[in-house]
């Protein structure tokens, strides 16, 4: 039953302690503004939400909502990451595989915009486009009488995973607290006022989606149903239950809502579900499922479910801690904030921006969950930009790249349960379009797990998507070192080997193996098209995968022979090359300069600077050169995505100044939300990820068997400390700065093993025994020195 929340409770938990119990960090006390400016990983405000993008995002991985923090109304928009629209469905278009020969002969002739055409009229799915994410609905809180507000303050405390506000109405002061709970898989609000009997008003669910409402006692019971789209008819069921329990109060359902009268406190439960079971079931029973997660939370009271909240959080939140120091602008709120960065000292913001993407991340990805979408869980619309999916040549990718270093290898369990699914799509696609074993996957998937080419073959025939995803399981292993792991993911990779080793051609005129029919993602070239043959992109990303699996089979002793063959099939696959302008080119024809858009967003024929580390200052380094070159051609503004992917460039090439130049881009009221949501625009939380692991690597980099301190770091973090980051080799690090030098760093082993750190241009290799720690400091000459 609720607490019935005494006054004298209620006003002891005005002076902060109800909000924030044990966190480990300074609190606030009630003066004005305190609260506000009580710590550096907080979103705070000063006015409620006044659209989508203000409101505070709260999450467990499945269950998604924005929390408005509403004075009069309260408005909590609603999310189930399995909720797309349309059911089961193919895809397969069944004269591509004839039409393959044809389209690449036309290719190798010069004819692109020919190949485009034929392309688009024999060998795209299917319905040409997916299905969208969708949302299910609302819940809102009208209350009476609501006048007078003043001294209002809203709140994102990401160390507790809770959206907070608090406000005086007339002489009565209220505060309310909302969470998405990991433990009890339901989204829990909680709302005091320390006036007696002061809360009346109305609760109620609403949904643009056909559905139906009943309201019975103290709950209310919202089943609705997905929209089929581009002829695939709409197969998912949904519910959202919401139970009420008022202290001090009447409460009894009244026109399909819930009245409460002479309150001082509010609990609501909201459980959400879908009938989604798999990609070819959706015969689960949301009704089912949310009755059973409601009787099950409400065995536990509110302070267990708050405390086992935090834990969960807590447990992958607090493994890294990042201060950049802090200067008086962190006083003032976040959207002043993000106005001004750009102008003002504020290097707690970058630091702030840097835990709100692993807040995220574990928001919007945990283990069991679908993985991260466009919006990661978080989406208000049924037809929502770029349908709110995964794009694979690119966006899912990169909402993954802080993951393991940021020390949250579970958050990409959903990722590589995703990779399984597609490959028992995609062998069906690479059967019927290439003729050709294994398995592939074009540049987009949705619920169902479609893998051919969508939206026109300018932007779908890019067969690479699986390549481009595989990156992330081998740094699964890289990072954890685990065999099991290794073991696992490895048929995954055989499998796509199987395919490019059936896919690659021949160029009659060179002798190189091209991928062929392909494109550089979204990039027209000079002759009317896309298409094209062995982009740079295609053979950088190859040359990637050949060398994981050949040491894969190596490590794992298997498939005898392999990893010679694939070392002698990625000598044959097209080199990179350098244009006249010193660019390194995007396709192997030096078009970049002639291109229609010559300040492109994708960077593509950069990967192997970075996510991949083929390209570098050290090893490669007149391509390195060629990579800036590339990069000041191609010009720093971009959609909010295309600027995080320029921080994580500019800071492998070693320019700390213009990476932190680009932050302040992508930290701009033109490229982040008030909410700190990344605006593409609109909304896309890739920018988010790709910005989060962009300040990482201005600190440490670790890639080509090396890790590199400070290697670009900005001459406005002059003092910084990081702990908890994870390097590859199973191992972790803390680094501390002062002055901009290095003070002193720190690494511990997992498993034992050897490590490479570079300071300045100066190596020490470090061994350790598993579990093993080592101490070290930079002596006069920069060499690093026992501490």
């Amino acid at each position: 039953m609720f607490d019935p929340y005494r006054r004298r409770l209620l006003q002891a938990a005005l002076v902060a302690a109800v909000l924030r119990p044990g966190s480990g960090r300074a609190g606030g006390t009630d003066a004005a503004g305190a609260w506000m400016g009580a710590d550096d990983l907080s979103l705070h405000y000063r006015v409620p939400a006044r659209q989508w993008e203000d409101a505070l995002p709260l999450g467990n991985g499945r269950l998604g909502a924005m929390a408005w923090g509403g004075t009069t109304r309260e408005r909590l928009q609603l999310n189930d990451d399995t909720l797309f629209a349309g059911g089961p469905y193919e895809a397969i278009n069944p004269d591509a595989r004839d039409a393959l020969p044809k389209v690449r002969a036309l290719v190798f002739e010069g004819r692109y915009a020919e190949a485009e055409r034929l392309a688009n009229e024999t060998m795209m799915s299917r319905p040409l486009r997916m299905m969208p994410y969708q949302s299910p609905g609302e819940a809102w809180i009208d209350f009476d009488g609501m006048g007078g507000i003043h001294g209002y303050e809203r709140r994102l405390d990401l160390d507790t995973a809770i959206a907070s506000c608090r406000f005086n109405a007339g002489d009565a002061r209220h505060e309310r607290e909302s969470f998405v709970s990991p433990v009890d898989d339901c989204l829990v609000v909680r709302h005091l006022c320390d006036a007696a009997q002061g809360l009346s008003g109305f609760v109620s669910l609403a949904a643009d989606l056909g559905h139906e409402t009943t309201a019975s006692g103290a709950e209310l019971l919202l089943v609705g149903h997905n929209d089929g789209r581009h002829g695939i008819d709409g197969a998912l069921r949904y519910a959202i239950r919401l139970r009420l329990e008022a202290s001090g109060g009447t409460l009894r359902a009244a026109d399909g809502r819930l009245r409460f009268e002479g309150a001082s406190g509010l609990l609501l439960r909201v459980a959400v579900a879908t009938s989604f079971r798999g990609p070819r079931d959706v015969g689960g029973d949301p009704v089912a499922i949310t009755r059973d997660t409601l009787d099950a939370s409400q065995r536990r009271g509110f302070d267990a479910m708050r405390e086992a909240h935090l834990d969960a959080h807590r447990a992958l939140f607090r493994r890294v801690s990042l201060d950049l120091g802090r200067t008086a602008a962190a006083e003032r709120s976040t959207d002043q904030r993000i106005t001004r960065f750009a102008t003002e000292d504020d290097p707690a913001l970058a630091a702030l921006y840097y835990q709100y993407g692993r807040y995220l991340l574990i928001s919007s990805s945990r283990p069991g969950t679908q993985p991260a979408n466009l919006q990661g869980i978080w989406n208000d619309l049924q037809d929502p930009p770029w349908g709110s999916k995964w794009t694979l040549n690119i966006n899912a990718e990169m909402n993954y790249w802080p993951a393991e270093a940021g020390a949250l290898p579970e958050c990409v369990e959903p990722l590589e349960r995703m990779i399984a699914e597609l490959a028992r799509s995609g062998a069906r696609t690479a059967r019927e379009m290439y003729g050709a074993p294994g398995w592939v996957v074009h540049h987009n998937t949705d619920l169902w797990r479609q893998t051919g080419p969508i939206d026109g073959a300018r932007f779908g025939l890019w067969p690479m998507g699986g390549a481009w995803l595989l990156r992330h399981l081998w740094d699964r292993w890289d990072y954890s070192r685990d065999p099991e792991v290794l073991r696992r993911i490895y048929p995954l990779f055989k499998g796509a080997i199987d395919f490019y080793r059936a896919f690659l051609v021949e160029d009659p005129a060179t002798g190189e193996l091209v991928t062929s029919p392909s494109l550089s993602p979204e990039n027209a070239h000079p002759h009317g098209s896309s298409i094209c043959a062995g982009p740079a992109m295609d053979a950088q990303l190859l040359r990637d995968l050949f060398g994981q699996c050949a040491r894969a089979s190596r490590l794992l002793d298997v498939d005898p022979g392999l990893a010679g063959e694939l070392e002698a099939l990625a000598a044959r696959l097209p080199r990179d090359r350098i244009g006249a302008a010193g660019q390194l080119q995007e396709w192997r024809e030096d078009w970049d300069l002639q291109a229609p858009e010559p300040h492109h967003r994708h960077v593509s024929h950069l990967y192997a600077v970075y996510p991949g580390d083929a390209i570098n200052r050290r090893d490669t380094p007149r391509l390195a050169a060629a990579a800036r070159r590339s990069l000041e051609l191609r010009g720093d503004d971009a959609t909010g995505w295309g600027v995080g992917w320029r921080i994580n460039l500019w800071a492998r090439l070693g320019d700390g100044e213009r990476a932190h130049r680009v932050l302040a881009m992508l930290l701009s009221h033109a490229r982040s939300y008030p909410n700190l949501f990344d605006a593409h625009p609109p909304f896309q939380i890739d920018g988010n990820f790709g910005g989060a692991a962009g300040i990482l690597e201005m600190i440490v980099q670790d890639w080509g068997g090396t890790v590199f301190l400070l290697p670009a770091l900005p001459s406005q973090w002059t003092r910084g400390r990081l702990r908890g980051m994870r390097l590859r080799g199973a191992a972790g690090l803390d680094i501390e700065w002062a002055d901009g030098r290095l003070a002193w760093v720190e690494l511990g082993s997992e498993r034992g093993g050897e490590w490479r750190l570079d300071h300045r241009g100066r190596t020490r290799r470090v061994v350790l025994p598993a579990g093993g720690r080592i101490r070290l400091r930079p002596a006069g000459d920069g060499a690093l020195v026992e501490a």
